[in-house]
Protein backbone atom coordinates (compact mmCIF):
# COMPACT_ATOMS: atom_id res chain seq x y z
CA UNK A 1 0.00 0.00 0.00
CA UNK A 2 1.29 3.48 -0.87
CA UNK A 3 2.05 5.55 2.23
CA UNK A 4 -0.46 8.35 1.69
CA UNK A 5 -1.51 10.38 4.71
CA UNK A 6 -3.63 13.52 5.00
CA UNK A 7 -1.86 16.06 7.15
CA UNK A 8 -4.10 17.45 9.87
CA UNK A 9 -4.28 21.21 10.56
CA UNK A 10 -1.68 21.75 7.84
CA UNK A 11 -2.14 25.49 7.27
CA UNK A 12 -2.49 26.15 10.99
CA UNK A 13 0.79 24.33 11.73
CA UNK A 14 2.73 26.16 9.06
CA UNK A 15 1.44 29.50 10.30
CA UNK A 16 2.22 28.55 13.90
CA UNK A 17 5.84 27.63 13.12
CA UNK A 18 6.48 31.10 11.63
CA UNK A 19 9.06 29.63 9.24
CA UNK A 20 12.16 31.62 8.30
CA UNK A 21 13.87 30.61 5.03
CA UNK A 22 17.25 30.30 6.76
CA UNK A 23 15.94 28.54 9.87
CA UNK A 24 16.39 24.99 11.13
CA UNK A 25 13.19 23.03 11.74
CA UNK A 26 12.32 19.58 13.01
CA UNK A 27 9.34 17.40 12.16
CA UNK A 28 9.41 14.75 14.86
CA UNK A 29 6.57 12.70 13.39
CA UNK A 30 7.37 12.68 9.70
CA UNK A 31 4.58 10.31 8.59
CA UNK A 32 3.53 11.01 5.02
CA UNK A 33 5.67 14.18 4.98
CA UNK A 34 2.72 16.49 4.30
CA UNK A 35 3.79 18.98 6.95
CA UNK A 36 7.46 18.50 6.06
CA UNK A 37 6.84 19.21 2.39
CA UNK A 38 5.36 22.58 3.24
CA UNK A 39 8.19 23.40 5.64
CA UNK A 40 10.93 22.37 3.18
CA UNK A 41 9.37 24.35 0.35
CA UNK A 42 9.69 27.53 2.43
CA UNK A 43 13.40 27.06 3.18
CA UNK A 44 16.32 28.44 1.18
CA UNK A 45 19.52 28.08 3.17
CA UNK A 46 17.64 26.47 6.06
CA UNK A 47 17.39 22.83 7.06
CA UNK A 48 14.65 20.38 7.93
CA UNK A 49 15.16 17.36 10.18
CA UNK A 50 12.51 14.64 9.75
CA UNK A 51 12.19 11.84 12.32
CA UNK A 52 9.98 8.75 12.23
CA UNK A 53 9.88 5.33 13.89
CA UNK A 54 8.34 3.74 10.81
CA UNK A 55 10.73 2.70 8.02
CA UNK A 56 7.86 2.68 5.51
CA UNK A 57 7.07 6.30 6.34
CA UNK A 58 10.71 7.27 5.88
CA UNK A 59 10.89 5.59 2.46
CA UNK A 60 7.73 7.37 1.31
CA UNK A 61 8.94 10.69 2.70
CA UNK A 62 12.28 10.36 0.94
CA UNK A 63 10.46 10.17 -2.38
CA UNK A 64 8.02 12.93 -1.59
CA UNK A 65 10.76 15.30 -0.43
CA UNK A 66 13.19 14.44 -3.25
CA UNK A 67 12.98 17.92 -4.77
CA UNK A 68 14.27 19.38 -1.50
CA UNK A 69 16.85 16.71 -0.68
CA UNK A 70 19.60 19.33 -0.35
CA UNK A 71 17.89 20.83 2.69
CA UNK A 72 16.34 17.74 4.32
CA UNK A 73 17.86 15.19 6.71
CA UNK A 74 15.78 12.09 7.52
CA UNK A 75 16.35 10.04 10.68
CA UNK A 76 14.97 6.65 11.67
CA UNK A 77 14.34 7.10 15.36
CA UNK A 78 11.95 7.90 18.18
CA UNK A 79 11.27 11.52 19.06
CA UNK A 80 11.86 10.59 22.70
CA UNK A 81 15.57 10.54 21.66
CA UNK A 82 15.30 14.14 20.41
CA UNK A 83 18.33 15.45 22.28
CA UNK A 84 20.60 12.64 21.14
CA UNK A 85 19.44 12.97 17.53
CA UNK A 86 20.22 16.68 17.49
CA UNK A 87 23.59 16.05 19.14
CA UNK A 88 24.47 13.49 16.48
CA UNK A 89 23.63 16.05 13.81
CA UNK A 90 25.77 18.70 15.50
CA UNK A 91 22.79 20.91 16.33
CA UNK A 92 22.53 22.65 19.69
CA UNK A 93 19.03 23.93 18.93
CA UNK A 94 16.40 24.47 16.24
CA UNK A 95 14.02 27.29 15.27
CA UNK A 96 10.84 25.25 15.29
CA UNK A 97 9.52 21.79 16.10
CA UNK A 98 6.35 20.03 15.03
CA UNK A 99 4.93 16.83 16.50
CA UNK A 100 1.77 15.24 15.10
CA UNK A 101 1.00 12.56 17.69
CA UNK A 102 -1.72 10.76 15.73
CA UNK A 103 -1.41 7.32 14.17
CA UNK A 104 -0.90 7.81 10.44
CA UNK A 105 -3.63 6.78 8.00
CA UNK A 106 -1.50 4.08 6.31
CA UNK A 107 -0.84 2.43 9.66
CA UNK A 108 -4.57 2.34 10.34
CA UNK A 109 -5.61 1.35 6.83
CA UNK A 110 -2.98 -1.30 6.10
CA UNK A 111 -4.57 -4.37 7.67
CA UNK A 112 -1.35 -6.26 8.27
CA UNK A 113 -0.12 -3.59 10.70
CA UNK A 114 -2.74 -4.79 13.18
CA UNK A 115 -3.90 -1.37 14.39
CA UNK A 116 -7.53 -1.68 13.28
CA UNK A 117 -10.45 -3.48 14.90
CA UNK A 118 -12.32 -3.35 11.57
CA UNK A 119 -10.16 -5.76 9.53
CA UNK A 120 -8.58 -9.07 10.49
CA UNK A 121 -4.81 -9.18 10.91
CA UNK A 122 -2.16 -10.53 13.27
CA UNK A 123 -2.02 -8.58 16.53
CA UNK A 124 0.90 -6.21 16.00
CA UNK A 125 0.39 -2.42 16.46
CA UNK A 126 4.13 -1.66 16.40
CA UNK A 127 4.92 1.74 14.91
CA UNK A 128 8.54 0.63 14.68
CA UNK A 129 8.61 -2.91 13.36
CA UNK A 130 12.16 -3.40 14.60
CA UNK A 131 11.02 -3.35 18.23
CA UNK A 132 10.23 -6.69 19.87
CA UNK A 133 7.10 -5.93 21.92
CA UNK A 134 3.85 -6.30 19.95
CA UNK A 135 0.15 -6.27 20.76
CA UNK A 136 0.23 -10.09 20.75
CA UNK A 137 2.73 -10.00 23.62
CA UNK A 138 0.66 -7.51 25.61
CA UNK A 139 -2.66 -9.31 25.12
CA UNK A 140 -1.32 -12.80 25.75
CA UNK A 141 1.55 -12.16 28.14
CA UNK A 142 0.64 -9.31 30.47
CA UNK A 143 -1.20 -10.09 33.68
CA UNK A 144 -4.90 -9.47 34.13
CA UNK A 145 -4.13 -6.57 36.48
CA UNK A 146 -1.69 -5.01 34.00
CA UNK A 147 -4.31 -5.26 31.25
CA UNK A 148 -6.98 -3.73 33.50
CA UNK A 149 -4.62 -0.86 34.30
CA UNK A 150 -3.72 0.05 30.72
CA UNK A 151 -7.32 -0.30 29.49
CA UNK A 152 -8.48 2.10 32.18
CA UNK A 153 -5.49 4.49 32.18
CA UNK A 154 -4.78 4.66 28.44
CA UNK A 155 -8.20 3.91 26.97
CA UNK A 156 -10.36 5.43 29.72
CA UNK A 157 -12.39 2.25 29.36
CA UNK A 158 -14.89 1.99 32.22
CA UNK A 159 -15.39 -1.73 31.57
CA UNK A 160 -11.67 -2.45 31.89
CA UNK A 161 -12.05 -5.07 34.67
CA UNK A 162 -14.62 -7.05 32.63
CA UNK A 163 -12.53 -6.89 29.46
CA UNK A 164 -9.29 -7.86 31.20
CA UNK A 165 -11.03 -10.83 32.79
CA UNK A 166 -12.48 -11.92 29.44
CA UNK A 167 -9.06 -11.72 27.78
CA UNK A 168 -7.56 -13.84 30.56
CA UNK A 169 -10.28 -16.50 30.22
CA UNK A 170 -9.96 -16.66 26.46
CA UNK A 171 -6.17 -16.93 26.32
CA UNK A 172 -6.24 -19.80 28.82
CA UNK A 173 -7.99 -21.79 26.09
CA UNK A 174 -5.78 -20.58 23.23
CA UNK A 175 -3.70 -17.47 22.45
CA UNK A 176 -5.57 -14.50 20.96
CA UNK A 177 -3.79 -14.08 17.63
CA UNK A 178 -5.74 -11.61 15.49
CA UNK A 179 -7.41 -8.22 15.69
CA UNK A 180 -10.92 -9.52 15.06
CA UNK A 181 -10.48 -12.26 17.67
CA UNK A 182 -9.54 -9.60 20.21
CA UNK A 183 -12.38 -7.31 19.13
CA UNK A 184 -14.86 -10.13 19.63
CA UNK A 185 -13.50 -10.94 23.10
CA UNK A 186 -13.88 -7.28 24.04
CA UNK A 187 -17.41 -7.13 22.63
CA UNK A 188 -18.43 -10.28 24.52
CA UNK A 189 -17.28 -8.79 27.82
CA UNK A 190 -19.29 -5.59 27.60
CA UNK A 191 -22.85 -5.10 28.89
CA UNK A 192 -25.71 -4.57 26.48
CA UNK A 193 -25.98 -0.82 27.09
CA UNK A 194 -22.33 -0.34 26.12
CA UNK A 195 -22.91 -2.10 22.81
CA UNK A 196 -25.58 0.45 21.93
CA UNK A 197 -23.05 3.30 21.93
CA UNK A 198 -22.20 4.88 18.58
CA UNK A 199 -18.50 4.06 18.67
CA UNK A 200 -17.13 0.56 18.15
CA UNK A 201 -16.93 -1.34 21.48
CA UNK A 202 -13.24 -2.15 20.89
CA UNK A 203 -12.13 1.41 20.08
CA UNK A 204 -10.95 2.43 23.55
CA UNK A 205 -9.27 -0.90 24.26
CA UNK A 206 -7.38 -0.91 20.97
CA UNK A 207 -6.20 2.63 21.67
CA UNK A 208 -4.98 1.57 25.11
CA UNK A 209 -3.09 -1.47 23.82
CA UNK A 210 -1.51 0.57 21.01
CA UNK A 211 -0.33 3.21 23.50
CA UNK A 212 1.16 0.49 25.72
CA UNK A 213 2.89 -1.31 22.85
CA UNK A 214 4.58 1.88 21.65
CA UNK A 215 4.96 3.54 25.07
CA UNK A 216 3.42 6.61 23.49
CA UNK A 217 2.78 8.65 26.63
CA UNK A 218 6.26 7.99 27.99
CA UNK A 219 7.74 9.08 24.67
CA UNK A 220 5.65 12.28 24.64
CA UNK A 221 6.69 13.23 28.17
CA UNK A 222 10.39 12.69 27.36
CA UNK A 223 10.08 14.61 24.11
CA UNK A 224 8.42 17.60 25.77
CA UNK A 225 11.16 17.93 28.39
CA UNK A 226 13.86 17.96 25.72
CA UNK A 227 11.97 20.11 23.21
CA UNK A 228 11.72 23.10 25.55
CA UNK A 229 15.49 23.05 26.10
CA UNK A 230 16.46 22.59 22.45
CA UNK A 231 14.43 25.43 20.96
CA UNK A 232 16.36 28.54 19.96
CA UNK A 233 15.13 31.89 21.26
CA UNK A 234 11.94 32.78 19.41
CA UNK A 235 11.55 29.21 18.19
CA UNK A 236 8.10 27.66 18.12
CA UNK A 237 6.91 24.28 19.44
CA UNK A 238 3.71 23.01 17.78
CA UNK A 239 2.09 19.77 18.97
CA UNK A 240 -1.03 18.07 17.59
CA UNK A 241 -2.79 15.62 19.90
CA UNK A 242 -5.68 13.25 19.25
CA UNK A 243 -6.86 12.11 22.67
CA UNK A 244 -7.24 13.65 26.11
CA UNK A 245 -4.25 11.90 27.70
CA UNK A 246 -1.81 13.36 25.17
CA UNK A 247 -3.45 16.77 25.24
CA UNK A 248 -3.30 16.86 29.03
CA UNK A 249 0.42 16.04 28.96
CA UNK A 250 1.17 18.73 26.36
CA UNK A 251 -0.94 21.38 28.08
CA UNK A 252 0.66 20.62 31.46
CA UNK A 253 4.22 20.70 30.09
CA UNK A 254 3.68 23.99 28.28
CA UNK A 255 2.06 25.57 31.34
CA UNK A 256 4.93 24.44 33.57
CA UNK A 257 7.52 25.81 31.13
CA UNK A 258 5.61 29.11 30.89
CA UNK A 259 5.33 29.40 34.67
CA UNK A 260 8.97 28.83 35.47
CA UNK A 261 8.90 28.96 39.27
CA UNK A 262 8.31 25.61 40.98
CA UNK A 263 8.15 26.90 44.55
CA UNK A 264 5.12 25.88 46.66
CA UNK A 265 2.28 28.44 46.46
CA UNK A 266 2.62 29.29 50.16
CA UNK A 267 6.20 30.58 49.71
CA UNK A 268 6.16 34.40 49.96
CA UNK A 269 9.01 34.76 47.44
CA UNK A 270 10.59 32.54 44.80
CA UNK A 271 13.66 30.64 45.99
CA UNK A 272 14.02 28.15 43.13
CA UNK A 273 15.20 30.81 40.67
CA UNK A 274 13.58 29.11 37.68
CA UNK A 275 12.45 31.49 34.96
CA UNK A 276 9.74 30.96 32.34
CA UNK A 277 11.11 29.18 29.25
CA UNK A 278 8.23 29.80 26.87
CA UNK A 279 5.10 31.82 26.32
CA UNK A 280 1.97 29.97 25.27
CA UNK A 281 0.48 31.23 21.99
CA UNK A 282 -2.73 29.18 22.14
CA UNK A 283 -4.91 29.95 25.16
CA UNK A 284 -7.26 27.35 23.76
CA UNK A 285 -6.15 24.61 21.37
CA UNK A 286 -6.64 25.17 17.65
CA UNK A 287 -9.08 22.67 16.09
CA UNK A 288 -10.07 21.78 12.54
CA UNK A 289 -12.66 23.80 10.66
CA UNK A 290 -15.75 22.38 9.00
CA UNK A 291 -14.13 22.24 5.57
CA UNK A 292 -11.25 20.07 6.83
CA UNK A 293 -13.61 17.85 8.79
CA UNK A 294 -15.68 17.18 5.67
CA UNK A 295 -12.55 16.12 3.79
CA UNK A 296 -10.92 14.24 6.68
CA UNK A 297 -13.20 13.04 9.51
CA UNK A 298 -10.14 11.71 11.38
CA UNK A 299 -9.23 15.32 12.13
CA UNK A 300 -12.24 15.71 14.42
CA UNK A 301 -10.33 15.01 17.62
CA UNK A 302 -7.15 16.90 16.65
CA UNK A 303 -5.95 19.74 18.89
CA UNK A 304 -2.97 21.99 18.18
CA UNK A 305 -1.09 23.76 20.97
CA UNK A 306 1.78 26.18 20.32
CA UNK A 307 4.45 27.75 22.52
CA UNK A 308 7.34 30.14 21.76
CA UNK A 309 10.77 30.05 23.42
CA UNK A 310 11.63 33.17 25.41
Amino acid sequence: MAFVHRSVLLNECIEALHIRPEGVYLDGTLGGAGHSLQIASRLTTGRLIGIDRDEEALCAARQRLAAYADRVTLVHGNFRELGGILDNLGLSGVDGMLFDLGVSSPQLDEAERGFSYMTDAPLDMRMDRSQSLSAYDVVNGWSREELRHILFAYGEERYAPLIAAAIERRRQIAPIKTTLELAEVIRSAMPAQALREKQHPAKRSFQAIRIAVNDELGAVEQMLRQAMDRLNKGGRLAVITFHSLEDRAVKSAMQAAARGCTCPPEFPVCVCGKKPQVRILTRKPIVSGEEELEENPRARSAKLRVAEKL
